[in-house]
Order: C-alpha cells, then structure tokens, then sequence
C-alpha cells in the first residue's frame, strides 16, 4: 500500500503485476473462475457514436466509505463531454453487474482496498470520503477485418479522482499498449497489461491515459480484451465533474 501511494503521488500512476496484485489483496486464483467467465455474457454496447460493434460491457454504481460498501440502484453512466468526445453529454444506460460478481470476493476486496488507497490524493481534504465509485465490465473484440477500439475517444481522462484497470483476459491480441502523458501531452510511459491480474492505478486528475487498438496476432482467430475498470469520485466533487 505504501509504494503505491508513493508512486501515484510522485507519478500520478502505478502499474501491479498479477502475482503483486494477488499479495496485496490477498485472493485466491480459485475465485477466479467465476468472476472471469462472466465477462462472457456482457451486453453489446449500443451507444458507439463510430458505430463500431466491438465493445461489450455491464456497468455499476456503488457507495463507498472505509467501513462500507453499498451497491446503487441501477443507473446510466455519464460523461462530459469534456471528458469523452466520442460518447459524451449522453446519459447511457448499460445492462446492469450481475448481483453475484458486484458482490464477488474480488470485486469487494478491491472496492476496499482502493477506497482506502486513493485517499491519499486527497491530501487530507476529507478524513472519511463517501466515494461514487463505478464498475465497468469491458470486452474489447478484433477480427481480422476490423479493429477492436480499447479508448475510442483517443488519449482522455475519465472526469474521476481515481482510476484503476485489471486485465481480465487477452487472448490473441496484438497491440493493446496503455500510454500514460501529462497534462501537457507529454508521454510518462507506455507498457501492455499481458497477464490475467495485471494493473494500473491512475491519478485521473493529473494524468491522461489511452490503449492502443488491438487486432487478432492469427487472423483465423478473434482476439478478445477483457478489463475491469473501477473509478472512484467524491461525492462532494461530483457536481464539479459533470
């Protein structure tokens, strides 16, 4: 905990192997059957303004402080426009998390572990934050006629505080690279989240970030890129963000 909050405050980012991801949550791999396969029954993604077809996603609102986590009733996911140039100023309502991976032991564990984490980028303006904290289950898809699109709306920040992405699953994947750049557009580095378990915390209001699109390595096959994305917002700032 304390290196990582070292390195987002020096850095605005840090990056965690699966095997360190695994010691810092302290899970069992055996919990991950369940909570990967069901990154196979997300919904299409029915709000792509370049109409491509390569996205799938299910989506999730909790309410967090450092003593509990409450799911929210199901509600669209908004972006300004600011934020999002491809989809923003839009209220989009995704199919719903499925009660048993909101509420799965991974999922739950990383809720509370990055509620008390990103506390420390708030430089002691609040002790206790009530956290907005939103779950997006993504899969990404490339055929050897049409790219998968990781970030269409380009190099961006979320319009969040914080920001954390976990590789689910990549299978047949070229490129796929995550580039990272300050708020001057100058690049602070670039690595490819490879492994199940692999991922990277972002200091969103410091730092922009995006991944670059991906195609099948053999054209026979589609190549599919399943990531988890939690961000977290203050209540108290939402109004400043949207």
């Amino acid at each position: 905990m304390e290196l990582l909050a070292k390195a987002l405050q020096n850095d605005g980012y840090a990056i965690l192997p699966a095997p360190a991801m695994e010691a810092w949550l302290k899970w069992s791999w055996s919990d991950w059957a369940q909570f990967s396969a069901s990154w196979n029954d997300l919904g299409d993604d029915q709000y792509m303004a370049d109409g491509g077809r390569y996205r799938r996603r299910r989506y999730a609102v909790f309410r967090a402080t450092s003593s509990a986590i409450e799911r929210a009733a199901h509600q669209p996911h908004f972006q300004a426009k600011v934020y999002n140039r491809l989809n923003g100023d839009l209220e989009r309502w995704f199919e719903p998390v499925i009660p048993e991976i909101a509420g799965h032991p991974i999922v739950q564990t990383l809720i509370r572990r990055l509620t008390s984490l990103f506390k420390v980028l708030l430089q002691d303006r609040e002790a206790d934050p009530i956290w907005h904290v939103e779950m997006h289950q993504f899969r990404i898809s490339a055929d050897a006629g049409s790219m998968g699109h990781p970030t269409p709306e380009g190099i961006h920040r979320d319009g969040v505080d914080a920001a954390f992405v976990m590789l689910v699953r990549r299978d047949n994947v070229s490129s796929g690279v995550t580039q990272i750049y300050d708020a001057a557009g100058a690049s602070l580095g670039s690595f490819t989240l490879s492994d199940p378990g692999d991922a990277v915390f972002l200091d969103d209001a410091r730092v922009f970030h995006g991944v670059t699109p991906i195609a099948p390595l053999d054209p026979a096959r589609s190549a599919i890129r399943d990531v988890l994305v939690i961000t977290f917002t203050r209540e108290a700032s939402l109004l400043q963000h949207y």
